[in-house]
C-alpha cells in the first residue's frame, strides 16, 4: 500500500505540472516553439503558446509513464522459479490512473477553448475593415471606408499576370470579411498560422469573418488553400504589412486616383509582389480577372 501510495502522489505531481504548465506565458524562441512556424499576429501567438504548453504536458506525461514503465520492468523482473506475491487491487493507484486522465483532458479542452475564443473573437468596432473577394481564379480586395475618383470604394483585382497586394496597417485590429463568387476557396496567410475556407451563401459577409493584429512588417505570401478548379494554383497574393502612417498614406494615394502599384511606390515600397511570381499559362487559355460576385 505505501508504494502505491507513492506512485499516486508521483502521479499527482505530474499532473500538477501538466495543468501548471498549460497556463503558463511560454518563450518564444525556436527550441520552445517545438517546430511550431513563428506567426505575426497576436492570435498567431495566442495558439503558439498552446501548441508549446500542450507539448511540454505531453512530455511530461510521456515521461511519467515511461518512468513507471522502466520502474516496472527493473522491480519486477524475474529472480528465480518462485512466483511473487500477486497483488488484486491497489485502489488508491487505480484511482489516480482513472481521474488524471479526465483532469488532462479537460485542461487541454479548457485551454484550446480559450484560445478559439481568443483567435475567432470579433471586436465591436475594429480599426480596419477589408473585403476579400474570391472567384475564380483570383482576389478582390475592397477597402470599404474609402472612396475613389469613380465614387466606388478602393479596390485591388489580382488578373493572371499581375500578383494582387493586399496592403494592411500593424498595430491596429483588422477585420476581414471574406466572400466567394462562385465555389467553395479558402483564404490563407500561412504567417498568420490561420485560414479561412469561404463557403459561397451562407449570408457572406456573416460567417466568414475574421480578426487579427499584425504585429510584423513585411511581405507575406497567401494562398487559395481549398482545391477550387483547375488553375487552383494561379490564386495566389500577398499582404504587404506596413506601418499605420504609411498605410493611411497609401490609401489617401489610391483615393487620389493612384494605382496599387504607384500607391505602393509612393510609400517607400515595391509596386509588385516580391514573394511569389505568377505562373505561365498553360495552353495559352487566359484566366485572367472575372468581376467578383458577377
Amino acid at each position: 500500500m505505501a508504494r502505491g501510495s507513492r506512485l499516486a502522489r508521483l502521479a499527482a505531481l505530474g499532473l500538477l505540472g501538466v495543468l501548471t504548465l498549460s497556463g503558463c506565458d511560454m518563450p518564444n524562441n525556436e527550441f520552445w516553439r517545438f517546430g511550431w512556424p513563428e506567426g505575426i499576429t497576436e492570435q498567431a501567438t495566442e495558439m503558439r503558446q498552446l501548441w508549446t504548453g500542450s507539448v511540454i504536458a505531453a512530455l511530461i506525461v510521456g515521461f511519467l509513464v515511461w518512468g513507471l514503465i522502466l520502474y516496472s520492468v527493473v522491480a519486477h523482473r524475474k529472480r528465480g522459479d518462485e512466483l511473487p506475491r500477486q497483488t488484486a487491487y491497489n485502489l488508491p493507484l487505480e484511482i489516480a490512473y482513472t481521474i488524471a486522465p479526465f483532469i488532462i483532458i479537460a485542461a487541454l479542452f479548457f485551454f484550446t477553448v480559450t484560445v478559439q475564443n481568443k483567435v475567432q473573437d470579433r471586436s465591436e468596432n475594429p480599426d480596419e475593415t477589408i473585403a476579400v473577394n474570391a472567384f475564380k481564379w483570383n482576389w478582390q480586395f475592397v477597402y470599404p471606408d474609402t472612396q475613389g475618383p469613380d465614387g466606388e470604394p478602393v479596390n485591388t483585382v489580382g488578373t493572371s499576370s499581375d500578383i494582387p497586394i493586399l496592403v494592411v496597417p500593424t498595430d491596429r485590429k483588422i477585420r476581414f470579411e471574406v466572400a466567394s463568387a462562385d465555389v467553395i476557396h479558402s483564404f490563407w496567410v500561412p504567417e498568420f498560422l490561420f485560414k479561412l475556407d469561404v463557403i459561397p451563401g451562407n449570408e457572406n459577409g456573416r460567417d466568414n469573418v475574421f480578426e487579427v493584429t499584425v504585429r510584423k512588417e513585411g511581405a507575406y505570401v497567401g494562398r487559395c488553400a481549398e482545391l477550387c478548379g483547375t488553375y487552383h494554383a494561379y490564386m495566389n497574393f500577398e499582404v504587404r504589412a506596413v506601418s499605420g502612417d504609411d498605410y493611411d498614406a497609401y490609401l489617401q494615394a489610391r483615393e487620389s486616383g493612384m494605382g496599387t502599384s504607384e500607391a505602393l511606390e509612393s510609400i517607400g515600397q515595391s509596386g509588385k509582389a516580391t514573394t511569389t511570381t505568377p505562373l505561365p499559362l498553360v495552353e495559352n487559355k487566359s484566366v485572367n480577372q472575372q468581376q467578383a460576385g458577377g
